[in-house]
């Protein structure tokens, strides 16, 4: 794994990266290259994970549902009135203005799957998707100045949503919602929330929203895809904290988030998540036709709760029921069941696109 990765430090394809394999129990764990000008690149390093915060997000959901306060076929509404009466456009093809009501409400399992109505579909071009677009790469490239949720969800209101609930799966927006919807359920704000019910009681405590002082030593730098340097400090939590992609953590607390999955909601003994909320997570919930129209983000695997599922054996690996995800900031980490496996990879340069890199491939096969 340590030629791996030196092997794409060298072409410069990345500054530098961590890599861990966990085989059950056994772990595995290399570090090459810098984390920034002058630092060599270490198993603590911090990195902004972007979208492996998805499962966290859906884990944290997945305890309020435990604990009753919510309930899968629960509208939204309830909690968020902001999107309770949603209009859809009359296709995806549609203007803004050209507009249908929703045949139903948002459910909390609509939020869960994907499948609200709102996020990325294939097209990125079509007009329901631009102040999607928009936003997103606002937050990547200056997550501080999104206003804080309340004035997110209205914003988001005023969108229409490109399908009927339920209908399609469609990425990222649905993870960000559900940051909101965990707030106002739990009447603790979304940082807050998975700092006392999930990080603390997993020992997480390199993985948030901001970065202290203390630990910014730590801290790799985030490059664009065209190698210019992110200028966000992480000194402090945004406005806005993205249940979709906002959160920085190292590969040893993700493991710690994987262990617990793997153990079907254990940690230490405890019951953090029920096995019943676990397996939910971890399962396929889409349909054939949804899968095989996903062909760029999730290439015909399924979806589960934040994460994919791989429902069929594919080239890179003979496996079926891995779930996890990859990050836009070039992070990957997946847990396999059948094989007690978790494998992650941290980089700090951002993706050009939704596939895989060679580099993550080359992970993988390492991995399988």
């Amino acid at each position: 794994m340590r030629d791996l990765l030196e092997r794409y430090v060298r072409d410069q394809t990345v500054p530098g990266a961590v890599a861990l394999i966990d085989r059950t129990g056994t772990v595995e764990v290399e570090a090459a290259g810098a984390a920034r000008d002058g630092v060599s690149m270490a198993r603590d390093a911090i990195f902004r994970i972007a979208s492996l915060t998805k499962p966290i997000t859906a884990a944290a959901a997945m305890l309020l549902v435990d604990e009753e306060r919510i309930a899968l076929e629960d509208p939204i509404g309830r909690w968020l009135p902001e999107l309770a009466e949603p209009v859809v456009v009359r296709s995806p093809e549609a203007p803004l203005d050209d507009v249908l009501p929703a045949t139903r409400s948002i459910t909390v399992f609509d939020l869960l799957t994907s499948r609200a109505g709102y996020g990325f579909p294939e097209d990125f071009s079509l007009p329901a998707v631009q102040p999607l677009l928009e936003a997103v790469q606002q937050q990547m490239r200056e997550p501080e100045i999104l206003p804080p949720p309340d004035e997110w969800i209205a914003e988001l209101a005023r969108i229409p949503m490109l399908h009927q609930p339920g209908e399609a799966w469609l990425y990222n927006t649905c993870s960000d919602i559900l940051g909101v919807l965990i707030a106002r359920v739990s009447g603790r704000s979304f940082p807050q929330f998975l700092a006392e019910r999930l990080f603390e009681p997993l020992g997480m405590a390199d993985t948030g929203f901001a970065v202290p002082a203390m630990k910014r030593n730590r801290l790799s730098d985030y490059r664009q895809a065209d190698g210019e340097l992110s200028p966000v400090s992480w000194e402090r939590e945004p406005a806005f904290a993205s249940g979709a992609g906002g959160l920085v953590s190292t590969a040893d607390d993700w493991l710690a988030f994987g262990r617990m999955l793997l153990a079907n909601g254990t940690v230490g003994g405890r019951q953090l998540v029920s096995q019943e909320s676990v397996q939910a997570m971890m399962a396929n919930h889409l349909t054939a036709e949804q899968r095989a129209a996903s062909t760029i983000f999730l290439e015909g695997q399924g979806w589960g709760f934040g994460g994919s599922v791989d429902v069929e054996p594919l080239d890179l690996w003979n496996v079926v029921g891995r779930y996890g995800w990859i990050g836009g900031t070039g992070t990957t980490a997946h847990l396999t069941p059948a094989t007690g496996t978790i494998a992650i990879l941290l980089t700090q340069v951002q993706m050009t696109g939704p596939t895989p890199t060679p580099l993550m491939c080359d992970f993988w096969r390492s991995a399988a």
